[in-house]
């Protein structure tokens, strides 16, 4: 975690460049791509998507794993296909150095739980 970034800039520049520099990147461009609505920022010292106060995705660089938190995965993938490979907890996926981003499914659990979201139903723990 990144204790001193102000902006989404600043969180960026600070992580060193290796691997998770790279997951992170690429999970923050799908976001982005898929969800352009949302306004990136910094909070809970991650970085933040959200329209006004209402937060849809955080993401944040770990020492082991970069991880993508959600309310609740379950309620936006029931069956785990979307998830299927990746090391998931209740709101927090898990993405190692060893996983490669463009193999997985997460651009489509992405689009899914923004939608669920945005048509104003649960995904909140």
């Amino acid at each position: 975690m990144l204790d001193d970034a102000e902006t989404p800039s600043d969180y960026i520049e600070q992580l060193d460049n290796d691997w998770r520099r790279e997951k992170l990147q690429g999970i923050r461009t799908i976001i982005k791509e898929l969800a352009p609505q949302l306004e990136e920022r910094i909070h809970y010292k991650m970085l933040g998507y959200a329209v006004g106060n209402a937060y849809v995705f955080y993401l944040n660089a770990q020492r082991g794993y970069v991880s993508l938190y959600v309310g609740n995965a379950s309620k936006v993938d029931p069956t785990g296909e979307l998830l299927a490979g990746l090391n998931v907890g209740k709101g927090c996926i898990r993405f190692s150095k060893s996983k490669n981003v463009p193999d997985t499914r997460i651009n489509a659990f992405i689009a899914c739980a923004f939608n669920l979201w945005r048509d104003g139903q649960d995904i909140d723990c």
